[in-house]
């Protein structure tokens, strides 16, 4: 390593930095930068450098502004539909979720005290309306089925296909 500082360095720095380097230098600095190590590696590294920069600037691949333009434009609108996008998704699988909590609950509560569907089930092999006979003459809605437990029916199928039908909208 070399501490001790060179006299000369700041003139050979200077034309390294203009580009005039050896073209500008004086046959005695040229000869001083030969002799001088300090001087010599700078030289070496200076152009090194400098040779790296103009491979590097051209090799870059320049797009045109318009280009560039319109893919920041895509990236942020991208973006603000992703971040406007979230609460809302958030919003739904809250209600989705609560949704599917409280039918659970209400036909948990309902097997059990309201219209005994547990009960129901365990009688249906019995009712007329599993019979294929029944089935054709559709004499089914007469007796068996009374309006307490068709109308909650309808009532969900009815939820249900909403809850369908705005799932399915919102991915198209």
């Amino acid at each position: 390593m070399i501490f001790k500082a060179c006299l000369r360095e700041a003139e050979v720095t200077e034309l390294l930095h203009s580009g005039r380097w050896p073209a500008a230098g004086t046959p005695e600095l040229v000869s001083h930068v030969h002799s001088c190590r300090r001087c010599n590696d700078l030289v070496l590294v200076k152009q090194a450098i400098y040779s790296l920069r103009v491979e590097t600037i051209s090799a870059a691949r320049l797009d045109s502004p318009g280009l560039l333009l319109w893919r920041a434009q895509l990236r942020r609108r991208n973006a603000a539909f992703a971040s406007v996008g979230r609460p809302l998704a958030g919003a739904q699988i809250f209600a989705m979720i609560t949704f599917i909590l409280v039918a659970v609950g209400l036909v948990a509560s309902q097997a059990k005290h309201g219209i005994q569907w547990l009960q129901w089930f365990e009688e249906a092999p019995q009712l007329r309306a599993f019979h294929l006979e029944t089935l054709w003459s559709f004499s089914f809605m007469r007796a068996d089925w009374n309006l307490t437990f068709l109308i909650p029916t309808l009532g969900a199928l009815a939820i249900l296909s909403g809850v369908v039908l705005y799932l399915a909208s919102e991915k198209q």
